[in-house]
């Protein structure tokens, strides 16, 4: 089932708590469109979201014996309920076959530097507003970016446009089966990246 539906069968389509930085381009909640691979691209394979995630794994097993829509948000029982979510999302299986390939993939920038200007690493989601509630997505959606340690001129204002407006960008770099706990949510997954830039939709 594709993560996104999961999300709204479930009812756990974000809200974002930060009305200023809304980007005007994307809902809460979107997805970028699934890029067709081009066998031409490069030395990086394109990757979307759903190959992070093993066939056989069932994001939903989480949520079973919880009827959400039953419950208020103050109540105890919704929030032990995602808890017991973030903390399974936290250990969702990653795909060791994909270590260490060198990939392209789009997504959305969540800032982990305050500073746009000094960006030492963020982390990279497949919906517009994640992360800035509990819960964050599954661990197997959430990839941590590590930018070069010098960036050309052009990647530095993408990177900074993306800051400033939650946008989406597309990373190049090594994909990494390497786990990180940061502020903003649990990642399964690292890129070493080698440029960042603006995403640019498919064409039609």
């Amino acid at each position: 089932m594709h993560f996104f539906r999961v999300l709204r069968i479930a009812g756990l389509v974000l809200l974002l708590g930060m009305a200023t930085a809304v980007a005007a381009d994307y809902k809460v909640g979107e997805r970028l469109p699934r890029e067709t691979p081009d066998p031409a691209s490069g030395p990086y394979r394109a990757l979307n979201w759903d190959e992070l995630m093993p066939a056989d794994w069932d994001p939903m097993a989480a949520f079973k014996g919880i009827d959400l829509d039953q419950l208020e948000d103050s109540d105890p029982r919704a929030i032990e309920a995602l808890e017991k979510v973030r903390l399974a999302w936290n250990n969702a299986p990653i795909v060791p076959a994909l270590n260490r390939q060198r990939v392209e993939i789009p997504g959305f920038v969540v800032p982990l530097d305050a500073d746009p200007q000094r960006v030492q690493e963020f982390l990279l989601v497949p919906y517009f507003g994640a992360c800035i509630h509990v819960p964050p997505p599954p661990g197997n959606q959430v990839i941590h970016i590590i930018p070069p340690t010098t960036l050309p001129k052009e990647q530095r204002k993408v990177l900074k446009d993306a800051f400033s407006r939650y946008g989406a960008i597309s990373v190049s770099g090594l994909l990494e089966t390497v786990s990180s706990d940061t502020p903003m949510g649990f990642a399964g997954y690292r890129i070493r990246a080698d440029r960042l830039d603006l995403y640019k939709p498919p064409a039609n």
